[in-house]
């Protein structure tokens, strides 16, 4: 009843591209058919990082409506993580930036390892969070520490993960 799903493109530091997406939403709603399934366990196959967030090489090559498609099918797919019925705990060793901490923050659980960072540093790149992290992160941490992290991008560590909630 354990699903596990690896990412895994090292190449890319688990930054998720169409490609990725697309494996992604297909798990998803191969999970959600498996009435075998009792949790997912969300891990990367990549030493240290678990997602580097959204492919922006990739996206620098999509024009503004595949952008927004991309964003949407992003938003909708990590919404489908929150929505299942079986508790989903996002396995964090590493770098979970950007898309990557929202994935994280779309699973039930986050457990992570000592070595774990995160941040949204999208801002910093002149965009905002688009996957879900500025609705998620704030139920979690409390609105006024996640505009902080939000507006500064700054990484911060297991530990101070742990402290925020």
């Amino acid at each position: 009843g354990i699903v596990e799903l690896r990412l895994e493109r090292p190449e890319a530091r688990n930054a998720i591209g169409k490609e990725m997406l697309k494996g992604l939403r297909s798990a998803m709603d191969k999970v959600g058919a498996d009435p075998t399934a009792n949790v997912v366990l969300v891990a990367s196959s990549v030493p240290k990082v678990f997602c580097a967030g959204a492919d922006l090489k990739e996206r620098r090559l999509m024009g503004p409506s595949e952008v927004r498609e991309f964003v949407n099918t992003l938003r909708a797919t990590f919404s489908s993580f929150e929505a299942l019925p079986i508790p989903t705990i996002a396995v964090v060793e590493g770098a979970a930036f950007g898309g990557g901490l929202e994935l994280a923050l779309s699973c039930d659980l986050r457990i992570c390892g000592e070595s774990a960072t995160f941040s949204l540093p999208e801002t910093g790149l002149a965009i905002i969070p688009g996957a879900g992290g500025t609705q998620r992160l704030p139920r979690i941490v409390g609105r006024a520490r996640a505009k902080e992290l939000i507006f500064t991008g700054r990484r911060f560590d297991a530990t101070e993960a742990v402290n925020m909630g």
